[in-house]
């Protein structure tokens, strides 16, 4: 039990700093001084940095998930669910570093494979069925290709951390993603389903 506590609050601690300044630049003695424990510590139950950073993306993959499903089970209709999961974005983006996704990417595969599984097998499964649900209500336009505009949806998530197209100097990390979900948004809905997403929002407005 005390084995799986440490591991466990070595890979929080971990995923705080990750989080907070992105993954290359958070050394183990970082994580170590962090949690103020010895680097030899975190070696007893890890083999190396890539082991802590997959674990770290394997379980934050996972949470985001439930929050997701959540979202979904509990949320009215899909006008009511897009709400919920902008307000879910927006507190996932207030404490992730823009740079987290290219350190994956570039630095970090078995963890960026981890985050391809989960935006093509669960997010573009959880978008299509979205859509579906949106369309049957009459919130979406009827013509609209789900295969499209999930994966359509997936890559403009994946486009606001590029530091190339959004440079953090002159763009707002935040900005950039909620006005991507918003323009998504808004392509889907129908004049019912529009008036009734712009209520909700003025009802569930988020506090800052």
């Amino acid at each position: 039990m005390e084995e799986t506590d440490n591991k466990e609050r070595i890979l929080k601690g971990a995923e705080e700093l990750f989080m907070r300044y992105g993954v290359r630049s958070v050394s183990m003695d970082d994580i170590a001084r962090h949690l103020s424990i010895s680097k030899k510590t975190i070696y007893q139950y890890f083999t190396d940095k890539d082991e802590v950073v997959t674990l770290v993306a394997i379980q934050h993959l996972a949470h985001e998930q439930k929050e997701f499903d959540e979202v979904f089970i509990n949320s009215k209709n899909s006008i009511d669910e897009m709400v919920g999961l902008s307000h879910c974005l927006r507190a996932n983006l207030k404490r992730i570093n823009p740079s987290l996704l290219f350190d994956l990417q570039k630095y970090h595969p078995k963890a960026w494979a981890a985050w391809l599984s989960f935006k093509w097998d669960y997010m573009r499964m959880s978008i299509k069925r979205s859509i579906a649900r949106g369309i049957s209500e009459g919130y979406f336009r009827p013509e609209i290709n789900a295969d499209i505009l999930a994966t359509s949806r997936l890559e403009q998530v994946e486009m606001g951390f590029r530091d190339d197209l959004f440079p953090s100097d002159q763009f707002d990390f935040m900005e950039v993603q909620i006005q991507l979900l918003e323009v998504f948004i808004y392509g889907l809905l129908t004049e019912k389903g529009r008036k009734l997403y712009q209520k909700s929002k003025v009802k569930n407005q988020p506090t800052q």
